[in-house]
């Protein structure tokens, strides 16, 4: 099918709720991606931080694939050995509590929104309050979207759930006195990648976990992005000077299926009870394979560690681009401020080069590619950079 037809179906088929690349891609493989006309890309978005193994990677692949041959659903009213030792895996690299599987981070967040309610509600708290930050990112089902400030200004979906507050991202003190009685959790994301890379400040992350802990609220972390290596150790919060009660994580956890997780210490680890939450088809055989075979990749100290190096090699790179005033981030999760150039039009000239970046409103690229990239990715993509952007 020609691109042009497939654009035709997608107009008259498809919810028009995405402006999609006049691009279709039919095959990938490590950080590559081929077109329907057999263009080659380098990709440096990895679907949004999921392939963060790479495209089709063999462990992913054979595990899928031995899977789908024997058993792909039961529905969680069964045990099933993958869904467990998944849960296993996150608790035991994390906070060693117990983990929730579902199918995305929006649903990761749902869970953790219910489990913290219901947690201040056992405190004696009748109107539990959430704090979130000004730029977060949490999702886009009704409870995750009342959880993101900039979204949930939308009338067209209101009312939205009540019970959450925003404070700036930058004021410790601020975010200290705004935690009080009612205060359920506070929830943040350790680097909000939607908004632009922005890097919370560990002030602010160390003032929460003061305030929380005075107040017997909790800390909820947003890893949906940030975790499974992408900031060069397993979890963000391990470069961090606090760690969560609770924390949710998705986007590379499938190695590119869907999956979600919301994972909590011991402590908070019997809060949500039988019949409180629920998924039809979270942490069923064929995802949990294939879960377990992107954690055997991503968990590795020397691809950790790589993750580090090569960051600070994009970084310095992209420093050194004319039309680049100024980058952000940790690790392979990267946001670069254009300066007198549209982000989208940088977008689409740079993928019309051979490169995928996303642009981020009107002034910022981000940056997100495969953790298995090695240095001559990363400089075949400053150098396609520094030509189209010089």
């Amino acid at each position: 099918m020609k691109l042009a037809e497939l654009q035709e179906l997608e107009s008259r088929w498809v919810m028009q709720t995405y402006a999609r690349m006049p691009v279709e891609f039919v095959r990938g493989e490590g950080a590559r991606v081929w077109d329907s006309d057999g263009k080659r890309y380098l990709d440096f978005l990895a679907g949004i931080s999921v392939c963060s193994v790479g495209h089709c990677h063999p462990a992913v692949v054979e595990a899928v694939r031995a899977q789908v041959g024997t058993l792909t659903h039961t529905s969680n009213l069964y045990l099933t050995e993958g869904g467990v030792r998944l849960a296993q895996r996150l608790c035991e690299s994390s906070l060693g509590g117990r983990a929730f599987l579902c199918n995305s981070g929006t649903e990761a967040n749902e869970c953790a929104i219910k489990l913290v309610r219901k947690h201040a509600h056992g405190r004696g708290i009748s109107d539990p309050e959430i704090l979130v930050l000004e730029g977060a990112f949490h999702g886009r089902t009704m409870g995750s979207l009342s959880a993101t400030p900039g979204l949930s200004t939308n009338e067209s979906f209101a009312p939205y759930l009540p019970g959450f507050r925003a404070v700036a991202r930058d004021d410790p003190d601020g975010l200290h006195a705004a935690v009080g009685e009612r205060t359920a959790a506070v929830m943040l994301e350790p680097i909000q990648g939607e908004t632009g890379v922005n890097v919370v400040p560990d002030e602010l992350i160390a003032a929460a976990r003061e305030a929380c802990d005075a107040a017997g609220a909790l800390l909820l972390f947003d890893e949906i992005q940030t975790g499974m290596g992408r900031t060069g150790s397993l979890w963000a919060y391990e470069q961090l000077p606090a760690r969560p009660d609770v924390m949710t994580t998705a986007k590379a956890l499938g190695g590119g299926l869907p999956v979600g997780a919301c994972v909590t210490t011991p402590e908070t680890a019997g809060v949500l009870e039988p019949g409180d939450h629920g998924s039809t088809f979270a942490g069923g055989p064929l995802i949990a394979a294939a879960s377990l075979g992107a954690f055997d990749v991503i968990d590795d100290p020397e691809l950790l560690r790589r993750v580090r190096d090569l960051g600070g090699r994009l970084c310095d790179g992209l420093e050194s681009v004319d039309a680049i005033a100024d980058v952000r981030g940790r690790g392979l999760m990267v946001g670069a401020r254009l300066e007198e150039v549209d982000a989208k039009h940088a977008a689409s000239r740079l993928l019309a080069e051979g490169l995928i970046v996303n642009p981020i409103g009107e002034g910022t690229l981000r940056f997100l590619p495969p953790l298995v990239i090695g240095e001559a990715e990363v400089d075949e993509a400053l150098e396609i950079l520094a030509r189209t952007l010089g």
